[in-house]
């Protein structure tokens, strides 16, 4: 038992090699904040990976470097060998990703968010495949407990053979948005090249989010709104990604936060059309600004939207046009979207997910004294 748990804090290690990628993504999003907030809940947090401290951790997060071999040279060696540095001492290591260190004799930890390289193999690399299979493998194997963000995700591990206590699910969550100046929004979103009334799309660009069939929405659309356009926000991803390629479509790249927070208030809808989703952040940041907000169907988003937002089935580019027009052509309608999605987004923060974690994390310790 270490000191921690003596005086009756928990200590937890989380590997934070996410945050260190070119792009972090939605899962550097999860990690960051979870990190900056288990101290309110009672848990020491202390983050680890083979490199230095990211930029913008907040200062009372402690980092400790690995040192090399750094990035997947160090994750071969975790994942074929099970051998790399020792993780910090802790209670309990969490691997908030399927970068899962060994930990030899602490109990494991594993964060699985989807398991679309089972589901939809062709949508990510040959390499993406190999390891995050390698890595579930070991979750399997290994872990005391999984968390996995959504019901949707926990039902995807039952059906691979996870026994159902193991899981435990704790959905991710967003900050209250803060009070912005309505002219410095409009002069933000200028500024990035910009003009209203758009679509928006927030993620990385890869195939998984088809991004094709909202682009081919906007094309039948600008039939009837001829200054509509769409505008993707976010790093590129692997593969060839189609329909970007027009007139009417902005790829904004990477952007910074208050950017892309001004582009989702300023936006007339936020449509996400991932074939497959564990979650589904940007919908939620989308959601807690009021904006319309539309999603596929068959995986994690319906359980957050309910009601809040517009669905249709994944590929259906009439039915996002008939929900895209609905927004732009109903305005009670699309009042009543942005009542709605405010007050869900409420329901899930990310103090209530972090509590999600510290209840995970003491029974993962219970089912490991036991």
């Amino acid at each position: 038992m270490t000191g921690a748990r003596q005086t009756g804090r928990m200590s937890i290690a989380i590997h934070g090699g996410q945050l260190l990628q070119p792009v972090p993504g939605g899962i550097g999003r999860y990690i960051r904040a979870i990190l900056e907030r288990l101290g309110s809940v009672g848990i020491d947090a202390i983050a680890f990976a083979a490199g230095a401290r990211p930029p913008g951790l907040a200062p009372n997060v402690p980092w400790i470097d690995l040192g090399r071999p750094h990035g997947s040279v160090r994750y071969e060696l975790w994942h074929r060998l099970r051998r790399g540095a020792p993780v910090p001492p802790a209670d309990l290591v969490h691997a908030p990703s399927l970068a899962v260190p060994p930990t030899g004799r602490t109990p494991l930890v594993v964060t699985v968010h989807d398991i679309a390289f089972i589901r939809i193999p062709q949508v990510t690399t040959s390499r993406g495949v190999r390891f995050h299979t390698r890595g579930l493998d070991i979750a399997r194997r290994d872990a005391t407990l999984i968390i996995v963000p959504s019901a949707f995700t926990r039902r995807e591990l039952e059906r691979e053979g996870f026994a159902p206590d193991r899981l435990q699910v704790a959905q991710f969550g967003v900050d209250p948005p803060v009070a912005r100046d309505p002219e410095e929004l409009a002069a933000t979103v200028e500024r990035a090249g910009v003009r209203p009334p758009y679509v928006l799309t927030v993620g990385t660009l890869e195939p998984r989010k088809d991004l094709r069939t909202i682009s081919d929405a906007v094309a039948q659309l600008r039939t009837r709104y001829p200054s509509l356009t769409f505008v993707a926000v976010g790093p590129r991803g692997w593969k060839d990604v189609s329909g970007l390629d027009r007139s009417f479509v902005r790829v904004l790249g990477e952007q910074p936060w208050r950017v892309v927070d001004a582009l989702y208030r300023r936006a007339e809808a936020f449509c996400v059309a991932s074939l497959y989703e564990g979650f589904g952040l940007p919908a939620l940041e989308a959601m807690a600004r009021g904006v319309p907000t539309i999603v596929t169907t068959g995986s994690a988003m319906e359980e957050f939207v309910r009601g809040a937002g517009m669905l249709f089935a994944p590929g259906d580019v009439d039915a996002c046009v008939q929900a895209i027009d609905r927004v732009l052509n109903d305005e009670p309608y699309r009042d009543e979207l942005r009542r709605a999605s405010r007050a869900r987004a409420a329901e899930l923060t990310w103090d209530r997910s972090a509590e999600a974690h510290a209840r995970a994390y003491a029974r993962a310790l219970t089912r490991a004294d036991s």
